[in-house]
């Protein structure tokens, strides 16, 4: 099973791949070599730990044989930044940890990963330095709801009522300066969400690479409940980490890094696409190379604070920073 050292070395590849650009393998290296054949990436697949792949490129049997012995992951997606496919690494066969996870009827986790997220949205309405009235009682009003969590008496319509009214007042104050009006996911009614659709798209592919390592049924939530086809385990999971991706939307924001002119808008819904993606892509990316190894440290946690019945209370915390 990977390591923590191990886990360090590896890295998050993003191709964007335009006409007759191509991903190649060579003597275990992998090369993405433009359409004169020119190389503008090439790194051992041994340091591989998840491959994103925008545009057209070929599946081979080469290709997969190679993300199955390096134990690689590869996620697929369109120009528009939409995922179509993916090709997981996982582990097979830990039946244990499916049959607790098939038994686990507790509504304790979900509590500690739903208090976990609000506490890190507290964190960063926080670090906001110009503290207007309307942010200080936001402070107040999202402390007041984190300190409700853990109750055992509360059903899961009563969390979700509680980590929707945390979010409504978070995402009012945390992109207030930003045109903002609602978070809609997947709806891209304006440049903020687009961008945060982006990023929690990076992030849940990147935590699902993780999350299969251990075996998981990826498919059995304990917080959001099984639905047809939705990785409801992995939805809980990227929880704790969303603020991640909100701070560096906002931070773009601030450096003038988000322009509009870089977003297509159809129908009333925004799209970045093709090479005006790059940027956004990358800074988004750095967050998360940023803390890759705090979050591998998160998930192992999580296997073995389940693995072992601990108590919700023992499961490990992401904590940001104020």
């Amino acid at each position: 099973m990977l390591t923590a050292p191990d886990f360090k070395q590896k890295q998050i590849l993003f191709a964007f791949l335009s006409r007759n650009e191509k991903v190649i393998f060579k003597n275990d290296n992998i090369i993405v070599q433009d359409a004169e054949g020119t190389i503008k990436h090439q790194s051992s697949c041994y340091r591989l730990f998840i491959l994103f792949v925008v545009g057209h490129m070929s599946v081979t049997t080469g290709l997969l044989q190679r993300a199955e012995k390096f134990g690689f992951n590869i996620v697929f997606m369109t120009h528009g930044l939409h995922v179509y496919g993916s090709w997981v690494n996982k582990a097979n066969g830990n039946v244990l940890l499916r049959a607790k996870q098939y038994n686990y009827t507790s509504l304790g986790i979900a509590q500690h990963l739903v208090k976990n997220k609000i506490e890190n949205q507290l964190c960063l309405l926080k670090r906001i330095r110009e503290k207007c009235p309307n942010l200080k009682m936001a402070i107040q009003s999202v402390k007041k709801v984190s300190a409700i969590l853990p109750d055992a008496s509360l059903n899961l319509k009563e969390i979700l009522g509680i980590e929707g009214m945390a979010a409504k007042t978070y995402f009012q104050n945390i992109f207030s300066e930003y045109k903002w009006t609602t978070r809609r996911p997947r709806v891209k009614h304006d440049i903020t969400n687009c961008l945060l659709d982006i990023g929690y798209t990076l992030l849940f592919n990147f935590i699902e690479g993780l999350v299969t390592i251990y075996g998981f049924d990826i498919y059995q939530g304990i917080y959001h409940r099984q639905f047809y086809n939705r990785k409801s385990l992995i939805c809980d999971l990227v929880e704790p980490f969303r603020p991640l991706i909100d701070w560096r939307i906002r931070n773009a924001h601030s450096l003038g890094q988000v322009k509009e002119k870089d977003f297509d808008e159809r129908k009333g819904q925004y799209f970045l696409s093709s090479k005006k993606a790059l940027p956004y892509v990358n800074f988004l990316l750095e967050t998360l190379v940023e803390e890759k190894d705090d979050i591998f440290k998160y998930i192992q946690a999580y296997y073995r604070a389940f693995m072992k019945n601990k108590p919700a209370k023992d499961f490990p915390c992401f904590m940001l920073k104020e």
